[in-house]
């Protein structure tokens, strides 16, 4: 009897703590992984994102893992020697091989987008465009992963993708629990705009109150967890950073035909730069300026003189003809301008550099403006001392840079005083950066069905039952144990 009591209480514990074990041990994570390249006009980046397998509400929770700046220019840099647009990609796609586990490399999909840059290119030589994205695709396609696809992006799906991005980031497109309740001074449905500056254009993306059927080209429908939007989104090729410069120097060389020295307001005092003047129209942007000059080159000095500047980049916003109930510039309709914004790219660094982005409110306009007409008194000797680390293009560029982006926002999209501090500048949230990829990659989960996430072995009625049961037959071997070691005298006198 003793023998097969203890047998059985053995057998007991034995499976009690078996399944325990086996109900309680970490459930394998089933991660997803996906690559999306961001091929923009001055350089591309390469980012790296997982989402768990099991999607939520029909859209994949995804977050940055890794990014990776190609070194050399954009992709569209590569048009006098298109062999070498896809080499240059090979050390970031070998940096991808070694976040993500080897033997999910097969399956991780890899897309290429092109923006503005390639854009251009394709309006500029068509054959030489396809060409460098047939050097690009032949080197994702050599790559261990699932090439998906390389091709230049249209202007509103940029805007429309990094519109996804910043409300996916900030939180806009699904609230539970204590979240729901720290916004409950925003509504939930309420999102946010974007505002997208580039090299070569720029993006303004959001929800307007009513919707108008004035411009139906510039709305666009999306469904991300559960909800429909329409969103009204709108991207002004030529008008990014980089092509605005070069088509205010067009402009002002087109004005002093007969000189082949310029005195530029938006560089620095003491700055000096020489450009080819068939550089200068190569692309479509500034083609139409185009006419003979009797030099070749162009003498750029600088003046350093803020408002100055600010009138002659104003001369690059068509303001005089509209055929809506209302528009940004040359003719483009704009509905009224609805909630925050989110602006970032070019928006947040340069913003960034002049000290207007750290604190928690953003900065009046005003101040804004002061800062930067500050920056540009400036003599470039003490600013190039001042910032050595950073390369001259960039630093010489930041007081148009900055001016540009107050005109585009004030004269082009008519922000105010008053809203202005609806604007917040933003480089990351989180650990994602501000950008369309993160939108690219959360509109394509859509796309990817969802697996049966891994469960237990038991449900958890089974286990609580068998734990129950188990328990109770080691409490009944106990105490039929006991029972049998301590019986009353007279019982063990009547048994013998």
């Amino acid at each position: 009897i003793l023998l097969i009591l203890g047998f059985l209480s053995a057998l007991a514990v034995i499976a009690l703590i078996a399944v325990a074990v086996t109900q309680n041990k970490p459930l394998p994570k089933n991660i997803k992984y996906g690559i999306v390249l961001d091929a923009g006009s001055s350089h591309t980046n390469l980012y790296v994102y997982e989402w768990p397998a099991e999607k939520e509400n029909d859209t994949g929770v995804v977050q940055q893992v890794e990014v990776c700046k190609v070194e050399g220019p954009g992709i569209s840099g590569y048009s006098h020697a298109t062999e070498k647009a896809g080499p240059s990609l090979a050390q970031c796609l070998r940096q991808a091989e070694e976040v993500i586990p080897s033997k999910q490399h097969q399956e991780t999909p890899v897309y290429l987008g092109a923006t503005a840059g390639m854009r251009l290119l394709s309006l500029e030589n068509k054959s030489t465009a396809d060409k460098v994205l047939s050097s690009v695709e032949k080197t994702l396609r050599s790559a261990p992963f699932n090439f998906q696809g390389a091709r230049i992006i249209s202007g509103q799906e940029e805007g429309a993708y990094g519109w996804i991005t910043i409300n996916y980031l900030l939180g806009n497109f699904k609230q539970s629990g204590w979240t729901k309740l720290l916004h409950s001074l925003k509504s939930i449905s309420e999102t946010s705009g974007a505002l997208d500056l580039g090299g070569a254009s720029t993006q303004i993306t959001f929800v307007p109150k009513e919707f108008s059927s004035e411009s139906p080209e510039n709305l666009l429908y999306f469904r991300l967890y559960g909800k429909d939007y329409l969103v009204y989104t709108h991207s002004f090729l030529c008008y990014g950073k980089d092509q605005a410069l070069q088509q205010k120097l067009a402009g002002d060389l087109q004005a002093s035909s007969s000189n082949s020295s310029l005195l530029d307001p938006c560089f620095l005092q003491g700055y000096q730069r020489t450009i080819n003047i068939s550089d200068l129209f190569k692309n479509p942007c500034t083609s139409a300026k185009k006419k003979q000059f009797p030099f070749s080159q162009l003498y750029i000095q600088g003046e350093g003189d803020y408002q100055k500047c600010r009138r002659n980049i104003q001369k690059l916003f068509n303001k005089t003809n509209c055929p809506y109930s209302s528009c940004s510039f040359n003719g483009i309709y704009l509905p009224p301008l609805q909630g925050d914004f989110g602006a970032f790219s070019a928006f947040y660094f340069v913003m960034n550099f002049l000290n207007l982005t750290g604190e928690q409110r953003p900065v009046a306009l005003d101040k804004v403006a002061s800062a930067i007409e500050s920056f540009c008194a400036r003599p470039w000797p003490e600013v190039k001392t001042a910032y050595h680390q950073i390369k001259e293009k960039y630093l010489s560029e930041y007081c148009f840079s900055g001016a540009y982006i107050l005109s585009l926002l004030e004269n082009g999209y008519e922000f105010t005083e008053q809203n202005w501090q609806s604007i917040h500048f933003l480089g990351k949230i989180g650990s994602s950066d501000a950008g369309w990829t993160l939108g690219y990659m959360l509109n394509l989960t859509n796309m990817i069905p969802a697996e049966e996430p891994a469960v237990p072995p038991l449900s958890h009625g089974s286990y609580v039952g068998l734990m129950v049961l188990c328990s109770l037959v080691l409490v009944s071997m106990l105490l039929f144990a006991w029972l049998l070691f301590h019986k009353p005298k007279c019982l063990q006198k009547g048994i013998v």
